[in-house]
């Protein structure tokens, strides 16, 4: 084990203060407060990142309907859902698929997961009902990820309720196999967070679904039936503390189109938390994916992968799972990437209002250091936040944060204004010297705006060669965050394709060198909060024109490429090297 003053302030005060947090059994989805830092003098440096909402013009207007509008009156209302990027016929530009809710009353017209084809200039068409993907109910999660291997990416939703697994039939249409692949639910479950991810290295994508609550609509508490439904003494939704937590499950690919649960052998059934958001990576580089587990009210879970088919829970150890003064937290989004540019790969949690979100740096053997004092991320604690990323916003070579905001209870803001339910997205420009400061107006209107946000995906929906953002906003339309990058910041994304590894290469790491240092990304399949960004791994580069390129690929293998030109999408296959783009097009 490696000691660390962490591991001791953990085992000497956290399990304690984490038991005495889950006696309370109050409402509010974390009993953790933090202090926010003093903010520092702006540092007066230009970003030239600028984020415009375009989504109207793009044909993205219907709302994503998700419970009440002035008030909820069971958590289900509130927590909300994500969305994808997705290329889901190949043409190579990223489509949209959003998630949607419902109302407690029924669904009214136009409640459902929609898909949009991406048109090539700006603008997107509705194709749900062309596509078989029309679909209502309380859709929380969405992962992406060809489990066939057929060259086509396939969809899987978690709701309350029963969870949806669409194969795509590589025509423009998608096929619900749910139940002829062994996934349907042998009872009501709320599925949360989901992975593909290939645990056993068989070349076939397994998946990880995270449960939040046991919870049902005929027993569940509502506002006023006890003091425990409320929050800063105002009658809330009740949950999640109170309510049984979800247990998680770990479905095994046969590899003939047909899942296996396999929970119980492979350790994860025995942890129990409010599962969140699922992120599928190798933290400790040892060529096996693990798996991360935002939770709320409850410590976070770090599942390490012991190379035989069976999981380690290590959250506490590694120092992902509670505060930095050993307390439960409202984990909900996560961001993965390389803030400081160490060729390891870090995480950016999002938490409820009145506390920190935390910054975890990765010391490349899997231990986290927590830096979100020393870097300045915990300047902000005004917000609830929710989608998360690590990326690099305006192409300088160095990776910022973004998050998005919005509370889980309308009904407060008319009693504590300073709680407003719609509130603005943040950006956390990397300052180069592994600290950050944050910015909202000066990042563009887009930003600034307020809304009830959750999921969020990042993604080049344009093929300009920077990142725009797509996110969901709670009973009305959703954002499309076009970003007009300015300078002459250089860039290049990786697209890769796997052979003896799973087709889409989940999980794999790709290592890019260049004159800032070296920067970690991987192919994920869920990450943010219940949301898939662009497979296309984006770099910002500076200044730097050329760049060497590691691949570690899931299957074991590890490729170099030298001095690949800055300025372009490259598709590296599996054994084979560069290949042709995929319909890649910038006019």
């Amino acid at each position: 084990m490696k000691y660390t003053r962490r591991t001791f302030v953990l085992y000497g005060m956290g399990a304690a203060a984490c038991l005495g947090a889950r006696r309370l059994a109050a409402q509010g989805v974390s009993t953790h407060t933090a202090k926010p830092l003093a903010r520092p003098a702006p540092s007066g440096r230009p970003f030239n990142a600028r984020f415009v909402d375009v989504a109207a013009e793009a044909g993205l207007q219907d709302p994503v309907i998700y419970g009440g509008v002035e008030s909820k009156k069971y958590i289900l209302e509130a927590t909300g859902c994500g969305c994808a990027f997705i290329d889901f016929d190949n043409d190579g530009w990223m489509d949209i698929f959003l998630l949607s809710g419902t109302r407690l009353v029924g669904s009214p017209p136009g409640a459902t997961n929609r898909l949009y084809k991406n048109n090539r200039d700006g603008t997107f068409s509705d194709v749900t009902e062309k596509a078989g993907l029309h679909g209502e109910g309380w859709a929380c999660g969405v992962c992406i990820g060809d489990y066939n291997n057929d060259g086509f990416d396939d969809i899987f939703c978690t709701y309350f309720g029963q969870n949806v697994l669409y194969r795509n039939n590589g025509d423009g249409t998608f096929t619900d196999v749910t139940k002829s692949a062994g996934l349907r639910n042998d009872r009501p479950r709320w599925g949360a967070g989901c992975s593909f991810l290939d645990y056993n290295r068989d070349g076939h994508l397994d998946l990880f679904v995270s449960n939040y609550v046991r919870f049902s609509l005929e027993h569940a508490p509502v506002p006023g039936d006890n003091s425990n439904c409320n929050w800063k003494g105002i009658p809330v939704e009740c949950g999640p503390r109170g309510l049984p937590m979800g247990r998680h499950s770990l479905y095994r690919n046969n590899g003939d189109g047909t899942f296996t649960d396999v929970s119980h052998q492979a350790g994860i059934a025995k942890s129990e938390t409010y599962g969140m958001t699922v992120v599928a990576a190798d933290f400790d580089e040892d060529g096996w994916p693990d798996i991360y587990v935002a939770s709320d009210s409850t410590p976070s879970l770090l599942f390490m992968n012991n190379h035989d088919g069976t999981f380690r829970e290590e959250g506490v150890v590694r120092g992902v799972a509670l505060s930095d003064d050993g307390m439960e937290q409202a984990g909900m989004g996560v961001g993965v990437g390389d803030y400081d540019l160490d060729g390891h790969l870090d995480l950016f949690k999002t938490h409820f209002a009145d506390d920190a979100n935390v910054l975890y740096r990765n010391d490349g053997k899997g231990y986290f250091d927590d830096m979100t004092r020393s870097s300045r991320v915990g300047v902000e604690t005004r917000y609830v936040c929710w989608g998360a990323g690590i990326t690099d916003l305006d192409n300088d070579g160095y990776p910022d944060l973004f998050m998005v905001t919005g509370n889980v209870y309308p009904e407060v803001e008319r009693k504590l204004p300073q709680y407003a339910n719609k509130t603005p997205r943040a950006v956390f420009r990397n300052l180069g010297n592994r600290t950050f400061e944050e910015l909202i107006e000066v990042a563009g209107p887009g930003v600034a705006a307020a809304h009830c946000s959750r999921g969020c995906a990042l993604g080049d929906f344009d093929n300009d060669g920077d990142v725009d953002i797509l996110i969901v906003n709670l009973n009305e339309p959703p954002s499309l965050l076009r970003n007009d990058v300015s300078g002459k910041g250089n860039w290049i994304k990786v697209r890769l394709e796997g052979v003896k590894s799973n087709r889409t290469a989940m999980g794999a790491r790709v290592l890019v060198h260049y004159g800032a240092g070296t920067q970690a990304q991987a192919v994920l399949s869920q990450s943010s909060f219940y949301s898939c960004n662009d497979p296309r791994l984006h770099f910002g580069l500076g200044a730097s024109t050329a760049v060497d390129i590691d691949v570690c690929w899931p299957s074991g293998l590890r490729e170099t490429f030298k001095q690949i030109p800055a300025n372009q999408l490259i598709t590296l296959k599996e054994g084979v090297g560069r290949v042709p783009n995929r319909g890649w097009s910038r006019t």
